[in-house]
């Protein structure tokens, strides 16, 4: 299994969004494939656009320029693209300043916006830390309030220039309605947050579960441009699951699934937050490890540290040899292997992406924890499964927030569909 592991980088390349061309198959509007292509790469010419996307030269002559006379697209010289005489060679691009978009992580200690202009470029971020509670709604609304006026000085910009925001939050979040069925972060279940949110703002909230958002971040920004199948798998104060499928992320018939944190791989086992017991996450998130790590460490239950502060000791320790630490650590990579076989046994993915802050630790991307993955999958006749490991930091979570919010408003600007 060792040639399947990748440590990936995580620099960035020209333009965002996925690089797969739809073609004559796709489900979006030609218009809306020629504007994502242009941006996708970054800059594009019309003879670029008619191979992508298998259309016709004057197709892509009509399209391009009503885009530019909407404003969306401009040309830009391109010095020694093409040869001959004639026109001086030129390229599209993106218009970045026609709209901007923020993206908004919510997690147990720190919340962090970045603020995107259209062609998907970082104008501004923040970050703040939060206290390790549960809030109300009006509390909730107020962490984000202050996170917005908080980048939009750092951009200097005004919140009427601001066209969508996305948010993204640990639990079981309802995309559609925009409700928060449950969170850790929230003391009630239920919680109406796009509604809430539009007596505040005057723009759309769109609102997804937390490994959504790094999932979009691979697909727009990361390892998943390439992909047409993908899945991400991640684990910090939670573990959490991402799908995509054919270029798109799947979030289930309910908008609500892939909560790999929560299939159970023990009966009546741990308690996990969400309040039941066995779940995956009850062995291998932040919290988990740091509940056992109070005992290898023997550290007194009221003076406790925040977790993330807990795990680096426990892992500084397992790396000097302590046999308890190294016992948690492999303990959780054995839990790991059964989630990702599972993942594989029921997805068939030929990539899953293992990324979040907790990919720091190098027991959780053992050989063997991946060796035991293999073992457990009914792997006749089956490709095995890549595994690339993208340890993010936090700043990329907010990404993937500004590609939800900047993919809908594609959908509303560029494909004319109704705001969702």
């Amino acid at each position: 299994m060792k040639d399947a592991i990748t440590i990936m980088p995580t620099e960035d390349i020209a333009g965002c969004g996925p690089l797969l061309p739809g073609g004559r198959g796709a489900k979006i509007p030609l218009r809306q494939q020629v504007f994502q292509f242009v941006r996708g790469n970054g800059t594009a010419a019309r003879t670029d656009i008619t191979r992508a996307l298998d259309i016709s030269a004057g197709s892509a002559t009509t399209i391009t320029a009503d885009l530019i006379s909407a404003g969306v697209l401009r040309e830009i010289a391109t010095p020694g693209r093409e040869n001959g005489r004639g026109r001086p060679p030129v390229a599209l691009q993106i218009v970045p300043d026609v709209a901007h978009v923020i993206g908004i992580k919510l997690s147990y200690e720190k919340h962090t916006a970045v603020l995107t202009d259209f062609a998907g470029n970082i104008v501004a971020d923040v970050a703040i830390g939060t206290g390790l509670k549960r809030r109300s709604l009006p509390q909730f609304l107020d962490e984000i309030t202050s996170l917005i006026a908080q980048v939009l000085v750092a951009a200097n910009m005004t919140i009427g220039q601001i066209k969508a925001i996305g948010i993204g939050l640990p639990g079981i979040i309802d995309h559609a309605s925009g409700r928060i069925v449950w969170s850790a972060l929230l003391q009630d279940r239920n919680e109406d947050l796009r509604g809430a949110f539009a007596k505040r703002f005057p723009m759309p909230l769109y609102l997804d579960n937390d490994a959504n958002l790094l999932t979009l971040a691979e697909l727009w920004f990361g390892a998943g441009r390439t992909m047409r199948d993908f899945a991400v798998v991640t684990i910090e104060n939670g573990v959490g699951m991402g799908l995509v499928i054919d270029n798109r992320l799947y979030r289930g018939t309910h908008g609500m699934g892939l909560e790999l944190g929560h299939t159970k791989v023990h009966l009546d086992g741990a308690l996990c937050r969400c309040g039941q017991r066995g779940c995956l996450e009850a062995y291998l998130a932040d919290y988990a490890l740091a509940r056992e790590a109070t005992t290898a460490l023997e550290l007194p239950f009221k003076a406790l540290a925040p977790p993330g502060e807990i795990l680096n000791t426990l892992f500084q320790d397992a790396k000097a040899g302590n046999s308890a630490a190294q016992t948690i650590f492999r303990r959780a990579g054995r839990y790991l292997s059964v989630g990702l076989s599972n993942v594989v046994q029921l997805f068939d993915p030929p990539l899953i992406i293992l990324s979040g802050e907790r990919m720091q630790y190098d027991y959780l991307y053992a050989e063997e924890v991946f060796d035991e993955m293999q073992k457990l999958v009914l792997s006749e006749g089956r490709k095995p499964c890549q595994i690339a490991i993208h340890a993010w930091g936090d700043l990329v979570w907010a990404r993937g927030a500004t590609a939800l919010a900047l993919s809908a408003l594609t959908d509303t600007m560029i494909g004319g569909e109704e705001p969702v």
